[in-house]
């Protein structure tokens, strides 16, 4: 028998509209959008992470407080606290002002910031790699995930960069392609560990702030120098000690008996031969290929990059040989035999203090991470209803550009093109959209009569007390975090 009762009507949960970047979401009450950044709360759109504020105070002791709203005494000053625009809500569609364009006072002038979370589809990060350990040839391609993302670009003093990201890959290739390219900023940004593959070369596990691990093995050491370098700045610590001194190093290998360095203290020849393109005395490039083993070549035995000693210039049974990497992870001591053959001895004692001495003076590796971006385009609309002018007050350095409260560099030239350190930034600064593009967080500083006559919006800026109280559009939760990140 059929129910032909009447079935309650089913309801589906209202949606509200969320306009916070292109994709204009729809968002069910108590749920979160696709960038996971705005959310439906009471059937309104709200920041899920608070306003980031820093704040001196902490530095100085004081008390750090999750989230800042009211009841501030008297000692708040305006230099005190910097709001940035970690939390603050984004511009678009940018006809609009900022979320937060903050008045106060320092050093008796009146000053304003202009807050927001920019939608960067031009950018990506640059990479600081410090490894001797060959990584990838110029050029190379590098894949997150199966996905190319970037390439390798120039070595550098002991590091190898990366160029990672810019908007042909966020959006000039296939779908995967752009959204792993965004999930890799986003990740390096807020300074999580991702694993990149070079094409042909090495796979790196990059974390800002922390040291590379190159094939699974995690660098230590930034090497001291080239093995020229290396020569230059030790020769005296050898002197009367050994014989012969090789520094083995992919660029430049240092042989101290013909380094100027060693003439300079009267070293004597000793009838050794390099097989490696000499480059002028005592300096010899190509003596191996690139790869993981000793001073960022291939070799495992230092020996393949010697030819047979000419006892016509000083070789003889007896002669002592030192062999070291440019981090002197990597020592062998020889003497030579009967037949002028390297045979391998113990380290004398002696040497150990010049071995450990290259150690010393080599700094820990690191991965450094800059988010570089164009700031142009309309979200310049939130500081001025007339954008080139504050292009041109940036580049004349009437006002100062912070990202998420570091300072940035801004490239000379037409537009705002800035990189910043993103170790220097409040954690998880970065957000993204699924267009695919990055949000980062940006600050704009100048005088308020600055900002007036450059079309500014002056009639929306408020206290940094009314913002603590009250916060924004978006929401009123604040959070304080350590000045540390504040440099400027």
């Amino acid at each position: 028998m059929t129910d032909r009762r009447p079935r309650p009507e089913k309801t589906r949960p209202e949606k509200i509209r969320c306009d916070a970047c292109p994709v204009m979401c729809y968002i069910a009450e108590g749920r979160i959008g696709a960038c996971d950044r705005y959310a439906n709360q009471g059937g309104r759109i709200i920041r899920c992470d608070p306003l980031t504020v820093l704040d001196r105070r902490i530095e100085q002791g004081g008390e750090i407080k999750p989230f800042l709203k009211a009841n501030w005494d008297d000692s708040l000053s305006g230099d005190a606290l910097f709001v940035t625009a970690v939390g603050a809500g984004t511009t678009y569609p940018d006809y609009k002002p900022a979320p937060f364009i903050v008045s106060r006072e320092v050093d008796g002038a009146d000053f304003v910031t202009v807050v927001t979370e920019a939608i960067f589809s031009y950018c990506g990060v640059k990479v600081k790699i410090d490894t001797d350990r060959h990584l990838g040839h110029e050029g190379a391609v590098i894949r997150s995930q199966g996905e190319a993302v970037g390439l390798m670009i120039t070595s550098e003093y002991g590091s190898q960069m990366m160029s990672l990201g810019g908007v042909d890959h966020l959006t000039g290739g296939s779908k995967p392609e752009g959204r792993v390219t965004c999930d890799t900023l986003l990740r390096l940004c807020n300074r999580e560990a991702v694993e990149l593959v070079v094409e042909g070369g090495a796979t790196v596990i990059v974390q800002a702030g922390h040291p590379p691990i190159v094939d699974g093995q995690r660098e230590e050491r930034m090497r001291v120098g080239c093995g020229s370098a290396t020569i230059g700045m030790f020769a005296d610590q050898w002197q009367g000690l050994v014989d012969e001194v090789v520094v083995v190093d992919d660029h430049i290998t240092g042989v101290v008996s013909e380094h100027q360095a060693g003439k300079v203290l009267g070293w004597p020849d000793t009838g050794i031969r390099i097989l490696g393109r000499r480059s002028t005395p005592g300096r010899y490039f190509q003596v191996a290929e690139p790869g993981l083993g000793w001073g960022g070549t291939n070799v495992t035995d230092p020996l393949t990059i010697l030819g047979g000693w000419n006892p016509k210039k000083g070789a003889h049974p007896g002669l002592t040989l030192l062999m070291v990497s440019t981090t002197g992870e990597q020592y062998a001591y020889f003497v030579l035999d009967e037949d002028l053959v390297p045979q391998r001895r113990d380290l004398p004692e002696t040497l150990r203090p010049s071995v450990d001495l290259i150690a010393e003076n080599c700094e820990p590796a690191l991965c450094t991470v800059l988010f570089m971006g164009g700031a142009g385009g309309s979200l310049r609309s939130g500081v001025t209803k007339n954008p080139v002018r504050l292009t041109r007050s940036v580049q004349e350095d009437r006002t100062r550009v912070t990202v998420g409260g570091a300072p940035a560099y801004v490239w000379p030239g037409g537009g705002i093109t800035l990189m910043a350190d993103v170790t220097q930034m409040p954690d998880n600064a970065f957000g993204y959209v699924p267009t695919p593009a990055i949000v980062a967080p940006l600050e704009f500083t100048l005088r308020r009569d600055d900002y007036r006559a450059l079309g500014g919006h002056d009639d929306k800026a408020r206290t940094v007390e009314d913002i603590l109280e009250t916060g924004g559009d978006y929401g009123a939760d604040i959070r304080a975090v350590g000045p540390a990140h504040d440099k400027g």
